[in-house]
């Protein structure tokens, strides 16, 4: 018998693209194959895309040519958004073999039967309205968290958006089966669980491949409460308006659950929320982050924000600033507008300078560097529990406590994926929180 085949990974994109990439690996090693660095000889190199930034479509020119220099005579497969959007770009890349889209990619190992190099890569796409059953996913990222994929696709028309075109009809995992994962996540002593997919506040839609709803998000949250050995469970990110006020209070006083809710905003401004078709306005945003405070006063609240969106003048862009700027929210991941075909936003008049976009752009992420300072501020002196990664980072372990605030320490393996309870003390030159143990961890 001959050495088993080896394929590497590359993971562009989101939280669900990792866990879906973890999921494509398992089928691979279940044929036999094994798995190898992306930066090592493989005999395949998969590539899961994401079409949400402009940039995302370049980079994966790039990293076909990293897998080609490992081996110029591996076959390179692209999955995922992208794939699914735009087969015949990736196909027509220099060194590309196969193009997978939405539903094909968890049948990937039925199309390697034959792996001699092509002049064009093979398309396997369907049509997205076909993308309408369920698959699940979860992902071993480190040692550490886990992400757990519980919904997939939108139902959501944002003009800006290609997300439902690349993945389809908002649908989500059973219940019986997101809690069969999590068992087998805490199996493998990992402490932290991240809930992902595409609109997870839908949770529950299409579980039975239907529109029937038995389940709701906060069903989700409460059964997952109860799943033994699991130490912390995050959301990643929520629409504000499927964030009800029960969620928010059964977080509140969960076992689980931590007080960090990361929520798209997109602009501050209504006009361009109504432009943008979003499903609130910026009142109710409001009214979401105020509850969270009010029930949780520690909470770490993220902000999705977009800017130079079309139409978007400075006394808009200035309305979203000063929103966001007397807002108690932690930070922002901003996004700088992008055009994406066969999107509404694509077409619309008054597009902004690309130049002003960037000057817009580095605002926010200078605000974002402020909220975060005073959101790190105000949690000093305080008693909080850190989970410990697992790198070495010049000489440092880094941490995150349950409102993520990233902590640093001298590094020290024994404490890699463990809990402490520690008081936050200062914050260092990096802008991350030195601290001291409330009570000595026996490693250390």
């Amino acid at each position: 018998m001959g050495e088993p085949k080896k394929v590497a990974f590359y993971t562009l994109g989101c939280k669900l693209n990792f866990s879906e990439t973890s999921t494509i690996a398992r089928s691979f090693k279940d044929e036999g194959f094994q798995r190898v660095d992306f930066t090592e000889a493989a005999d395949i190199y998969v590539i899961n895309t994401c079409s949400v930034t402009d940039n995302a479509d370049k980079r994966f020119k790039t990293i076909v040519k990293h897998a080609q220099k490992a081996n110029e005579n591996a076959f390179v497969i692209a999955v995922g958004c992208y794939a699914q959007l735009k087969p015949e770009e990736l196909a027509a890349v220099d060194g590309v073999d196969l193009v997978l889209g939405a539903t094909e990619k968890f049948k990937i190992t039925n199309y390697l039967n034959d792996l001699t190099k092509n002049d064009f890569g093979a398309i396997h796409s369907c049509e997205i309205e076909e993308a309408d059953f369920y698959v699940g996913s979860y992902s071993f990222g480190d040692r550490t968290r886990a992400f757990l994929k519980v919904q997939d696709g939108c139902d959501y028309k944002c003009t800006y958006c290609t997300i439902p075109l690349a993945r389809g009809i908002s649908r989500s995992d059973t219940l019986e089966n997101v809690l069969e994962n999590a068992r087998k996540i805490s199996e493998k002593n990992i402490k932290e669980i991240v809930l992902t997919g595409v609109n997870i506040g839908d949770y529950g839609k299409g579980e039975f491949g239907n529109k029937t709803h038995e389940h709701t998000f906060l069903d989700l949250v409460k059964a997952l409460d109860e799943v033994e050995g699991i130490e912390r469970l995050r959301i990643s990110s929520i629409e504000p308006n499927l964030l009800k006020n029960e969620t928010i209070d059964f977080v509140a006083q969960s076992k689980a659950f931590v007080p960090h809710f990361h929520i798209p905003l997109q602009s501050g401004s209504n006009e361009i929320l109504k432009a943008m078709r979003r499903r609130y306005m910026r009142e109710l945003y409001v009214d979401r982050v105020t509850r969270i405070k009010e029930a949780m006063p520690d909470a770490c609240i993220g902000v999705d924000v977009i800017v130079g969106f079309p139409g978007e003048t400075n006394e808009q862009f200035l309305e979203t600033y000063n929103f966001l700027n007397e807002l108690e929210v932690s930070y922002l991941h901003v996004f700088t507008y992008s055009e994406r075909s066969d999107t509404l936003a694509a077409e619309m008049e008054e597009v902004v300078p690309l130049k002003v976009r960037k000057k817009r752009s580095k605002m926010l992420r200078g605000l974002s560097a402020k909220k975060r300072r005073a959101f790190y501020e105000s949690q000093l002196g305080k008693s909080k529990t850190v989970l410990f990664e697992g790198e070495n980072k010049e000489g440092y372990i880094h941490g995150f406590t349950e409102n993520y605030v990233k902590v640093k320490t001298p590094w020290n393996p024994e404490l890699v994926n463990t809990l402490h309870n520690i008081i936050l003390e200062k914050i260092d030159e990096d802008g991350l929180v030195r601290f001291s143990y409330e009570k000595e961890p026996a490693a250390v």
